[in-house]
Formats: C-alpha cells, structure tokens, sequence
C-alpha cells in the first residue's frame, strides 16, 4: 500500500518544463526542449519553388533533407538576410523534422509548469496564434512557441 501512499504526493510536487529560449530579433521565444534535436550554425539554404514565403529552403542534413523556415518571416517581424552568425535549431514537430533559422540561442530555462499561463485573447493579432502559453521569469517576457502552428505540414499549408 505504500506506493499508493505516495500516489497523492506527486501532484502536490513541482513538475518543471525545460524551455530552450533564442532571440528573433529583438523579441525572446521559447519551445520544450524536449522537441530540440539539435543546434547548428546557420547553412545557406536551396530554396524551393512554390514554398511558403517563410521557407528559406532546404539544407542537407547528414543525407536528409531538412526544411528551414525564417521564425521572423513565419512570425511577421522584419526580415533580415541570414548571417554566418545565425542559428538553425533543428525540431522534431510530430515526426517531421524542421529547422528553425533564429538569430542565437540565449539559455535553458527550467521552472515549474504551473508558472505558464494561456495567452490573452486577441483575435485581431495574427501572430498571436503562434504562442501556446506565456510566464514572466527574471524580469522577462517568456512566450512558448505553439511549433504545430508555427510549421504547419504541407497539407495544411496548401488549404
């Protein structure tokens, strides 16, 4: 009967979620660590006919074919012309494989889960359907990037 004991303890304790946060200009975001498989140096893309304005192209990765979409072209912020100093971060969204031009990583966060809260409502924001949940950590606006939104697959895309 003890480990039915403990059973109620469990959501009385901390559950933390660990964010990997980067910059996009001068604005901070964040996605689960968890999605991240990797973070590379920025590679010049091969763009691709017909993409989506936000995809800069694709790049080889280790033999794959790897998507790289421009997070301040997907997220309506100015654009800029990638720099050797920008960074891909490489996601895993449901099984595809993205890559995330950003332009650095900043750090790993780890709080508890109950510090997250929904976004507020507003409609008229477009952008803002891209954020899954906000917390304010050191004095910082922290958003979590919703990364199903964020790279829709080729059939949502094409609706």
């Amino acid at each position: 009967m003890h480990p039915a004991k403990s059973e109620p303890d469990t959501p009385a304790q901390s559950i933390d979620i660990e964010l990997l946060s980067f910059r996009v200009g001068e604005n901070e975001y964040s996605v689960e660590i968890m999605s991240v498989r990797e973070i590379r140096g920025w590679t010049r893309a091969t763009s691709l006919p017909h993409s989506p304005p936000f995809v800069r192209g694709v790049i080889n990765l280790r033999g794959a074919v790897l998507p790289v979409v421009d997070l301040a072209m997907r997220l309506g912020l100015p654009a800029e012309e990638p720099t050797e100093r920008n960074v891909i971060i490489v996601v895993d969204i449901g099984g595809r494989t993205v890559g995330l031009r950003v332009d650095a990583v900043s750090d790993i966060l780890s709080f508890p889960l109950s510090e997250l809260q929904a976004p507020p409502e507003m409609a008229a924001d477009e952008g803002h359907s891209f954020i899954r949940a906000l917390t304010i950590l050191d004095g910082r606006m922290i958003r979590v990037l919703d990364l199903p939104r964020v790279v829709p697959s080729v059939a949502d895309a094409a609706a």
